[in-house]
Formats: C-alpha cells, structure tokens, sequence
C-alpha cells in the first residue's frame, strides 16, 4: 500500500544534559513523520532535541546506507563530556556510557603526562573527544580521521570549547600519517584508538617511522591489541602499563589503555 514499517525505534540520550534524540528507522515508502514527531514533543516535553527518519532497503539492524531527514528540532544531540561541551551529529559515533568514557579518557590524559609543550599525534580521532580532551595539555595537537562528518564536528567542537591548539583534517591514517610527519615534524605522543579490528601493520609501520617517546593506545578489543603490542616491542618499545576500563558492565565487552614508551626511557610506576 506504499506505507513505510516500522523497522526500528533507536535513542541517544545525553547523559549530562538530559536531551534526548529520537531515530525512527523504516522501510521504503510513505509515513506521517511530522504527526509521529509531534506527538513525541508533546510526550518528552523539553527533553527532546530533535527527530530523525531514516528510510532503509536493509534488513540488517543498522541506519548505514538509509536515506535520513531531520522531522522535528536539531540534528545535533547537546551533551557534556568532562570540560567539553559537545554537539553530536546524527551519523557520528559516540560512546554510548558517558560515565565510564569520562573514566576512560582520565586514564588516557593520566598515560599521556603532558607537561604542556608536546607534539601529539591523534589517530582515529572521531569527533575529537580524545583530542579535545588532551589538547590544552599539550603544545600542539593534531587529529586525523577518515570520515569528514567526523572530522567537522571535530573542528566545530575545538571551536565551541575555544580549543586553538587542537587541527584536525580527513584521511586515511596509513596515508596521511607521512605528509602529517612532514608538515608538523615528529610527535612526542600518537594516540590511538582504532576499530575492532585493531591497526593494520602498514599504519604500526607508520607509527614506527614517526618514532614517538610515547604511544597511548585505547583499545576495544584486547585480541587485536595484543599482536599490535607485539609488533610494537619487537621496534624498541616498552609496555609499560595496560589497564582495563568496563565500559560495558555484566557483558564480556572490555576496554584497555595500554602505555609504550621507547625502550631507552626510564621505567614507569606499574598501572
């Protein structure tokens, strides 16, 4: 009958700032989407910030690849992580447990021991918290990311919390890295925190040859952590420090910090 069907019904929530973002997530085809925005308003009140509708062919549980319009209030979900105050755009990846994140990055800022005059490397920076987290503890900072979207709420950010050490631009970190290498010199620090899947050994090579003191390494999944680790080792790196973070509590989900530093630098205190 031309109807769109419900598919899905998926909300983010800012923890710090009570808003809310509602996704209705259809088939192809025709919906009411300002009557069903409207009644949500009139339920949630102020707790809302904005209505989305992503029409999907997909069968999988996923809004990749649908066709997505703003129905009602912002795109952008206001929340607070730590010092920063963040817009989250629509399609740009968050974590989901903003309380155990601000732990996360606490730990992160506490392996990275900036003075205030180093050259940090952020890679895979997302939208930037790690980097704006970091960044007015650094001398200078600089964020690569592969998806744009990512990289302008990451800009938009730095520019919301009057963060002027922090640049970010796009590209792929395995290509990028050398032309970064060549325009700011080399870091003291690279940060990482890549996908599931871990680094690929061309972007260790690349960390490699940029030869940091330091590399702060934000893992989701311990199983890829641990051969990049050795690679790392295997160069002149020490590990000197792993700690696991529950981002996801009651499920096998964790998260590690782990700390290198060049093989020549006195031993740290165990973490």
């Amino acid at each position: 009958d031309g109807r769109a069907r419900l598919r899905n019904l998926i909300v983010r929530e800012g923890r710090h700032t009570g808003k809310l973002q509602v996704r209705i997530v259809t088939t192809a085809g025709e919906l009411e989407a300002g009557g069903r925005a409207a009644a949500l308003s009139q339920a949630l009140g102020d707790h809302l910030s904005g209505v989305l509708w992503t029409r999907s062919r997909s069968l999988a549980e996923t809004t990749a690849g649908g066709e997505t319009e703003l129905v009602w209030g912002d795109a952008g979900l206001p929340e607070r992580l730590g010092e920063l105050d963040l817009l989250i755009s629509p399609e740009a990846f968050f974590q989901t447990n903003t309380e155990m994140a601000e732990l996360l990055y606490g730990v992160v800022v506490e392996y990275a021991a900036l003075e205030g005059w180093e050259r940090v490397y952020d890679l895979y920076s997302g939208i930037g918290t790690i980097a704006l987290t970091l960044a007015p503890r650094a001398g200078e900072l600089w964020g690569i990311e592969l998806v744009e979207e990512a990289v302008a709420d990451a800009i938009a950010g730095a520019r919301r919390n009057e963060i002027t050490k922090a640049k970010f631009f796009a590209g792929d970190a395995r290509l990028a890295l050398p032309e970064l290498l060549e325009r700011a010199g080399r870091p003291d620090l690279v940060v990482v925190d890549p996908p599931r899947a871990g680094l690929s050994k061309k972007v260790v090579h690349r960390i490699i040859d940029a030869s940091p003191k330091r590399i702060v390494y934000v893992s989701c999944n311990p199983t890829t952590l641990a051969p990049n680790a050795a690679e790392l080792v295997e160069a002149g790196w020490v590990l000197r420090k792993v700690r696991p973070v529950d981002m996801f509590p009651q499920t096998h989900h964790i998260e590690c910090v782990a700390l290198f530093e060049r093989g020549d630098r006195p031993q740290t205190d165990a973490g």
